[in-house]
């Protein structure tokens, strides 16, 4: 294999990496900040200038914070879980085309890092695989609000899981393909699939919701009944561990639900812009494009959580199994029998 191949792959994924945590880091002072917006409240305002040093007080708190085990808990168990939640969280990124090709000194750098022809697959398999870390860290605990919290959150994410899987279908009968840089170049310019596919993207969209557990589909957390939920045992930086992956999870489904749907980093113009500005610097934009749609996203992630309040489990459940399921599939009939009378005529 081609060392010079190597070595751009690794700087692409250190690069998302890095870019994955600085957002989650930053993340949560951009949450902490809309809530105080929409509840009258200056919020983080102390450290640096407008309180923008505020993660890095934070994670130092966690850094320095005891470190407590339960006696009782399975402590193989208990460590792995918050690591298995963050890697999950963080190998998503890994299929995502954040940019088409850009040049670098004369050599073109592919801003992805995998094109893999199942990319679409891949991403459901690590959103299956990121609850695995929630149910362990719940389990192992061996505190009952934590083991009800990893039942919860198993239970949810099956669920809706299957919804998500159902909404994808009709948008994988209109591209034939799963690759999701093809989906994404499909959508050159103004053609976005959400235009084509309202009702699955929505139907998406609050899947997603559910399956990175925010509100107002937080039921794993609910502190009203199970205090804190699966991480109401940890502490210092595993409890960090767990709320990085949540934010993370929130960037990655941000980012899959601008690729699939909101043409990721096409837009009306574009092909002016190539133009005019070549392949250098017109493929940043594009990257930058994408990265604005992902900030809308998370935005709209906090916008909700701080407006809408919890459900009660019930209430997740049915919409999950009494309305967004029956609605994907009437969806995939409705994509089909259009995509049938298309081809006919």
């Amino acid at each position: 294999m081609d060392s010079a191949f190597v070595i751009e792959k690794f700087i692409v994924v250190a690069v998302i990496f890095g870019i994955s945590l600085v957002i989650a880091m930053y993340s949560t002072y951009a949450e902490r900040k809309v809530a105080a917006y929409l509840q009258d409240r200056l919020g983080p305002d102390r450290a640096g200038p407008f309180g923008i040093l505020q993660p890095l007080a934070d994670g130092v708190k966690m850094f320095m914070k005891e470190e407590i085990i339960p006696t009782s808990s399975n402590r193989f168990l208990f460590i792995a879980g918050p690591g298995l939640a963050l890697l999950c969280a963080c190998i998503g990124t890994a299929v995502i085309p954040w940019g088409s090709p850009v040049l670098i000194a004369g050599k073109t750098v592919s801003l992805q890092v995998a094109d893999i022809n199942v990319g679409v697959l891949y991403i459901f398999g690590v959103v299956s695989l990121g609850v695995y870390g929630v149910m362990i860290g719940g389990w192992a605990s061996n505190n009952k609000y934590s083991l009800l919290s990893a039942i919860r959150a198993a239970s949810q994410n099956i669920s809706y899981e299957i919804a998500m899987g159902l909404s994808i279908i009709a948008l994988l009968l209109m591209t034939n393909t799963l690759s999701l840089k093809e989906i994404v170049d499909q959508q050159h310019g103004w053609r976005w699939n959400v235009l084509y596919q309202p009702l699955g993207f929505l139907i998406f969209m609050v899947c997603s919701f559910a399956e990175t557990n925010r509100a107002p589909f937080d039921l794993p957390e609910c502190e009203t009944e199970l205090i804190g939920g699966y991480h109401t045992e940890y502490s210092s930086m595993k409890l960090g561990f767990y709320l990085f992956a949540e934010y993370i999870n929130m960037f990655v489904s941000s980012a899959v639900m601008a690729a699939l749907y909101w043409g990721g980093y096409n837009y009306p113009g574009m092909d002016y812009v190539a133009a005019h500005l070549g392949p250098t610097w017109a493929p940043l934009i594009g990257t930058g494009v994408f990265f604005l749609k992902i900030v809308m996203f998370i935005f709209f992630f906090m916008w909700v959580r701080w407006t809408i309040p919890r459900f009660r489990y019930d209430q997740l459940m049915n919409l999950g199994w009494k309305g967004l399921i029956p609605l994907a599939i009437a969806n995939i009939i409705i994509t089909g029998v259009v995509i049938a009378i298309i081809e006919k005529f």
